[in-house]
């Protein structure tokens, strides 16, 4: 291949701005899906993004090229590798739900007799640890919701901010976890100078700061509020809903997570934990073999947590195929790099304090646009925030602990534009304005990523091999 053709641009029949039509399609179909249907699967944004492409192909001048820049984009060093963790990842996150987790916070808060706003605290740390293990928000709201909400009913919790400490800790391990899609899709997005993409677990270790912080000042305010309008009830259900046994089930996470920040690779900390985590389980009686792996005859398939936690993630792998594929065409039309020039030509984007700011805007605008689905918005302004940092020296790491916090913070909240209000507000009946009133981790991870940004808390600069400085590498002449 010759250096014209390898800078040649993908050209729409117009300017490069129709290459956005795939973008404009894909968010009107979220749109309609949110706030429309208030339906909610990865499949039908997979299949969402999968028409936003076909279709867009047709303002090309080269349906051909149209796609030869979608493949291009989705056979992505960030896109595979995406891919891949995602389906390990979902072996553990469908492991830590067979074992029932949650019932092991509900015998802990009954034993300890916590009731009202201290029964809302303990519930926010709970749903932190649940979400932190399975590495998905989804999947630790739908567990946690049908326990923990009933339970505080009874307990005398306030309705909208017993709500809001569930969605708030599912935020929380969505933004943390090492497991978590945001999690691998931030790091992924953000490149060192050598062009490998920033290291899960180096990632996770430095934005522990961040998210201490605001789940601490987020903690205070459930326990000082979390009783209002509460009312304790005299019963005996919460004691059906316990089980003691699968708190054990935290070894195996707590040492996944070890591995996996020690080592800083993934796929040894969740083999770790998958090894483990069913040694665990086995012996204490919380699953049977059989829901390990088996064989049904009588369907001719095979089944177990394993299985299904692969194909759990078909979806949202799906997803992102679709949208790396997006990004590739808006690559090769120049669209984002004309998107970075002009953030970087700003006025605002001209220091890196500056050229923080201007991404927090970014991400919250297109967390909004895609209702809150944090994982599109990571991936889809990623690499825009990846170009706009490395222009500033700006660490990998940083730059992805920006983009994962701002994005799982007060952006993915709004009401009736949130997936997390929306899944909330279906599953208590509150109204969605409750719902995002009470998730107060929203707010306050924000504020403390906007006081990050504003005092230079944090922030570290790469240095040529890439390692963490605390001031700009001095340029070469």
């Amino acid at each position: 291949m010759n250096e014209n053709t390898q800078n040649k641009r993908l050209e729409f029949r117009g300017s490069m701005f129709l290459s956005l039509i795939p973008v404009a399609i894909f968010f009107a179909f979220c749109a309609v899906m949110f706030i429309g249907l208030k339906a909610f699967n990865m499949e039908a944004l997979a299949m969402a993004g999968f028409v936003a492409l076909l279709i867009g192909g047709a303002f090309a001048k080269s349906y051909t090229e149209f796609w030869d820049a979608a493949i291009k984009g989705i056979s992505s060093i960030a896109s595979v590798s995406v891919i891949v963790i995602f389906f390990v990842i979902g072996m553990f996150s469908a492991l830590m739900k067979e074992s029932g987790l949650s019932g092991g916070f509900v015998w802990l808060a009954n034993k300890i007799g916590v009731q009202g706003g201290v029964f809302v605290g303990f519930v926010f740390l709970a749903t932190c640890v649940m979400s932190t293990a399975t590495g998905s928000s989804i999947g630790t709201m739908f567990s946690a919701f049908p326990i923990f909400y009933p339970a505080g009913i009874i307990l005398g919790s306030s309705p909208m901010f017993l709500a809001g400490a569930i969605v708030s800790g599912a935020i929380f391990g969505d933004n943390l976890a090492p497991i978590s899609d945001t999690t691998i899709a931030s790091a992924s997005t953000q490149l060192f100078k050598n062009g490998r993409p920033a290291d899960v677990g180096g990632c996770v270790r430095s934005r522990l700061r961040y998210s201490i912080a605001g789940s601490a000042i987020a903690f205070v305010l459930f326990v000082l509020l979390g009783g209002r309008g509460g009312v304790v009830a005299e019963t005996t259900q919460i004691a059906e809903l316990s089980n003691p046994k699968s708190l054990f089930m935290l070894i195996p996470v707590v040492v996944m997570l070890i591995v996996a920040t020690k080592s800083r690779n993934i796929f040894l900390g969740l083999f770790v934990g998958l090894v483990l985590g069913i040694g665990t389980g086995l012996a204490l009686g919380l699953f049977p073999l059989s829901a390990v792996f088996a064989n049904d005859p009588s369907h001719n398939e095979i089944t177990g947590f394993l299985v299904k936690g692969v194909s759990s993630m078909l979806g949202t792998v799906g997803l992102v195929i679709a949208v790396f594929g997006i990004m590739g065409v808006i690559t090769e039309a120049g669209m984002l790099d004309y998107l970075v020039e002009k953030i970087l030509g700003s006025k605002l984007a001209q220091t890196p304090r500056g050229a923080e700011i201007a991404s927090i805007i970014g991400i919250s605008l297109t967390d909004i646009i895609f209702g809150g689905v944090s994982s599109v918005c990571i991936l889809t302004f990623g690499p825009v925030l990846n170009k706009i940092g490395g222009a500033h020296d700006i660490h990998p790491y940083r730059r992805a602990n920006l983009l994962d916090a701002v994005a799982n913070s007060l952006p993915a909240c709004i009401p009736f534009m949130s997936v997390f209000v929306f899944i909330g507000s279906a599953l208590t009946g509150l109204s969605p304005l409750e719902v995002a009133g009470g998730t107060l981790y929203a707010y306050t991870l924000f504020l403390v990523m906007c006081y990050a940004v504003a005092t230079g808390w944090g922030r570290r600069y790469e240095g040529e091999n890439g390692e963490e400085l605390k001031e700009p590498p001095v340029k070469k002449a």
